[in-house]
């Protein structure tokens, strides 16, 4: 039986780039270890937000679309991103969040305490203390490696059928039901972070794309030969998964779990220094060798963006 060590990113779509940056790199201290573009759409950002060095379990992506139209959070979707801090950062993290105006809530599920917000577009964060992971070994304004992020804690799925969703996790994705509670069942892999997913066992309305929203999830594959063979197994349970799609610092296939959430599995390698130093990570556009015939076209068309520290 295949098993997926956990989460490998999850991606939304927000709004103005600037605002995006603002929060994840000065106000959560996460580092920008990529700056491209959509593939699939070359005019819009895709930015890349994680430890120190972009490591699987720790990414989260964007698309800002300027001035496009709020979504709906509903079934079909990842409904909250939860975040692991280390032990005793609570109080720091509550406090910093009040210093810059955004409202909190302490809520308990299995037992867990998690402090939960949105961010400035709309997006459900959660953070939880936990033993698990290694510390991010980053530091930007006030944020040291003592409190920084380490990465997810998992993520809560609001499926159209969360016992079909449930069954998805558990023969194709290999998690383990560990937990149920009155209005959630946990599912847990064996990874030491993004290792637990939480579904709510009741649906909702059905979300709507659009800023705010999460886009996919995605789960993590070995390498290459492993991935082959995940998209084999997926067929196998009888899913349709597209092809194996080259996003440079990852390869990736696609599936829609019978709740309408759509999956993704991407490799572990090559990783965000595959074209440029682990020190450099985010410094610079990097585009994909077909579209740097139009680098100055994009550079143009791109909203200029920044690292600032809001601290001082």
């Amino acid at each position: 039986m295949k098993k997926t060590a956990g989460i490998h990113h999850i991606s939304a779509i927000v709004g103005h780039p600037q605002e995006n940056v603002d929060f994840y790199a000065s106000v959560l201290g996460l580092r920008l270890v990529k700056k491209t573009i959509n593939f699939d759409d070359p005019g819009t950002y895709h930015l890349y937000f994680g430890n120190n060095m972009g490591e699987p379990g720790t990414i989260i992506t964007f698309f800002p679309w300027t001035n496009a139209y709020q979504g709906r959070i509903g079934s079909g979707q990842v409904g909250v991103t939860s975040y692991a801090i280390p032990t005793g950062t609570m109080n720091f993290w509550e406090e910093r969040l009040a210093k810059f105006n955004i409202t909190t809530e302490k809520i308990t599920r299995f037992g867990d305490t998690y402090l939960a917000f949105k961010d400035i577009h709309g997006l459900y964060l959660e953070l939880v203390e936990t033993e698990n992971g290694k510390s991010n070994d980053y530091s930007f304004g006030d944020i040291t490696p003592e409190v920084s992020i380490k990465g997810f804690a998992g993520a809560i799925l609001l499926s159209s059928q969360p016992g079909k969703t449930g069954e998805t996790l558990v023969n194709t994705l290999g998690f383990e039901k560990v937990a149920e509670e009155e209005e959630y069942i946990r599912y847990r892999s064996y990874g030491e972070i993004g290792n637990t997913i939480d579904i709510k066992q009741t649906a909702s309305h059905k979300g709507q794309m659009g800023v705010g929203t999460v886009h996919h999830i995605a789960f993590r594959a070995k390498n290459n030969q492993d991935h082959l063979d995940w998209q084999q197994h997926v067929a196998n349970h009888g899913l349709p998964v597209t092809e194996v799609k080259d996003r440079n610092y990852f390869n990736a296939i696609y599936f829609k779990e019978h709740g309408e959430i759509l999956f993704e599995i991407a490799t572990d390698p090559p990783g965000f220094a595959y074209d440029e130093s682990e020190k450099t990570m985010g410094d610079t556009l990097k585009l994909p060798s077909q579209y740097e015939v139009y680098r100055g076209r994009l550079e143009k068309k791109l909203i200029p963006i920044e690292i600032r520290d809001l601290d001082k």
